[in-house]
């Protein structure tokens, strides 16, 4: 049965495959192309919970900015930053930069070629470390996304509710991961979950496991995977400030290092807290200056909903002390300026990012 399902997907994948940016096709590979891992690596990383479409881009640039992982250990990190800033989840990048540092210099620019190999590097887990040995090194490892999680889930109708299936999943993708081709198999199944076997209205009809799909036969794929209910998302609330002096420069500042959005830049913000006693006063600005009401944005992360109340000041003369650094207004897209940043800008300065939703 493994290897009638296994011989099923991979002649589908060769027919029906994605072309993406980063991967060897079928074809190419026949002739002898062989994948790039520091390409694999790199799709991969920008790939965590962002789309397909979202990362093209964002590859094409890294990679002609960048074009080896040593070219991207010796940049700048505010250079990684900026290329970085719009495709969040920011520790991401951080991790990037770090991972590429071990690469090129702990392992002479060369992935090691194990998942146990590619664990061991900064900011790579089960899932990269799985992928990159499977697509780049042709190892026969388990690769399971979100894709491949529905695909698995309605394969063999698995009731249990994520996350804590995970582990029988993955245990039944190991099961059915060749030791042909186990790179492309991988790469299939994330097709199918990403072009057939879609979250809703999926096109079993056009499936190549719709025989043996036990969801299918009951009726009702679309039922998996059983997911544990949401929790409601806390909301923080905090104030943002945009200065503006004399010159058209607004006034930002780095974020530390480490945390959320860590390394990034902002326009000065105060702390984000849960208290729900209303807007965040003017008197808790930067500096003494007529701060004017400018709406508010929220934006959602990962575990909270944050709300900002956006004040305005300027034209301005610049105000004596450190309170970060003044950059043209005109020139804010070579900043690393993260998608709720640019939010807050926008909500005082329209023009600024015409496209920007607050």
């Amino acid at each position: 049965m493994k290897t009638e399902l296994s011989h099923t997907l991979l002649s589908w994948y060769d027919r029906n495959h994605r072309e993406l940016p980063w991967r060897v096709s079928p074809s190419a590979a026949k002739r002898g192309v062989m994948p790039d891992p520091y390409h694999i690596w790199m799709s991969e990383v920008m790939l965590q919970q962002t789309t397909v479409a979202a990362v093209k881009a964002y590859f094409t640039k890294f990679i002609s900015r960048w074009p080896t992982v040593t070219d991207l250990a010796q940049a700048p990190n505010e250079d990684v930053m900026a290329a970085w800033a719009g495709l969040g989840y920011y520790a991401r990048a951080r991790n990037l930069k770090k991972c590429a540092e071990a690469v090129a210099f702990d392992h002479g620019g060369e992935f090691p070629d194990t998942e146990e190999g590619l664990r061991a590097l900064p900011g790579i887990g089960d899932y990269t470390s799985a992928a990159v040995a499977a697509i780049a090194f042709n190892r026969p490892s388990a690769v399971m996304d979100g894709n491949v999680e529905r695909v698995i889930s309605r394969l063999y109708a698995i009731g249990a509710p994520l996350p804590g299936s995970k582990p029988q999943m993955k245990a039944r993708v190991a099961a059915l991961t060749p030791t042909t081709r186990p790179g492309d198999f991988a790469q299939a199944m994330m097709d199918l979950g990403a072009t057939i076997c879609t979250p809703k209205r999926p096109a079993c009809a056009l499936c190549p496991f719709n025989t043996a799909c036990v969801a299918l036969a009951t009726d009702e794929p679309e039922r998996f995977p059983v997911k544990a209910p949401k929790k409601t998302k806390p909301v923080r609330l905090g104030a943002a400030f945009i200065a503006v002096d004399g010159d058209g420069r607004l006034l930002l500042r780095k974020r530390v290092e480490s945390g959320l959005l860590g390394g990034m830049t902002e326009v000065p913000t105060t702390d984000w807290t849960s208290r729900q006693d209303g807007e965040t006063e003017p008197d808790a600005a930067p500096f003494p200056a007529a701060w004017h009401p400018a709406g508010t944005v929220s934006h959602v992360f990962t575990h909270f909903e944050l709300r900002l109340s956006i004040f305005r000041t300027g034209p301005i003369d610049v105000p004596s002390g450190d309170h970060g650094f003044w950059v043209p207004v005109t020139e804010l897209d070579g900043q690393a300026l993260p998608t709720v940043m640019k939010k807050a800008i926008a909500a005082a300065i329209p023009t600024a990012f015409p496209t920007s939703k607050g």
